[in-house]
């Protein structure tokens, strides 16, 4: 796991950020490669190939500047060294819906660099909420992380873990089984929750649940 902190090296910065990454990480372990929900994670995770990278803000106009500065990292990085990038934001798009409709700018941002095709953007988020589905209901634990965050993947590495994964459409319906199975109560007893207040901005007084 590749770490990047938004401050200058030194003891504060680290201060700052590892536990958020400490968070993200346990989630990965446990949930995402523990479980199986992504078949593709467990290597690139040994590999040392996912880059982490906290952006301490509560400004959407700095989060835009982050996910472009990332995308553009993570082309221009080798794919041995960094295959894949985890954009943390526990500062801000703590609303499912804030974040659902934040995604789309995501996306826009990256047609107007010209990324279409060459990088895809997969979201995680606490209160990740399938269409159809009560906030309660374990499937939606599949796409539920410790804090916000957006997942910028090589589309050449999707189309490589397709490959050798011919039946991938078949992950989900798998997940879902895998989670109903669990049920909320082992999900809670994998302990993959935020252990760090999520940062608010001036005046705001939500929190994660």
């Amino acid at each position: 796991m590749n770490v990047i902190r938004p401050f200058a090296a030194g003891a504060s910065s680290a201060e700052a950020t590892d536990p958020y990454i400490r968070d993200t990480i346990r989630w990965l372990e446990r949930a995402v490669i523990g479980l199986n929900l992504c078949p593709f994670a467990k290597a690139v995770h040994v590999k040392g190939q996912i880059h982490c990278v906290v952006a301490l803000t509560t400004d959407l106009g700095e989060v835009r500047d982050w996910l472009c500065s990332e995308m553009s990292a993570l082309v221009a990085a080798p794919p041995k060294e960094r295959d894949t990038t985890l954009l943390i934001l526990p500062g801000c798009l703590h609303d499912f819906l804030d974040f659902n409709d934040f995604l789309g700018e995501a996306d826009a941002l990256l047609d107007a660099m010209g990324l279409a095709g060459i990088v895809q953007i997969a979201s995680f988020h606490p209160r990740f909420q399938f269409a159809g589905t009560d906030a309660d209901d374990v499937t939606n634990c599949t796409n539920r992380s410790p804090y916000p965050t957006l997942h910028l993947l090589r589309e050449e590495s999707i189309d490589r873990a397709v490959e050798v994964f011919p039946e991938a459409e078949a992950i989900f319906e798998r997940n879902m089984d895998v989670l109903q199975a669990l049920g909320l109560q082992g999900w809670a007893a994998l302990d993959v929750g935020p252990r760090v207040d999520p940062i608010e901005a001036p005046g705001s007084d939500r929190s994660l649940p």
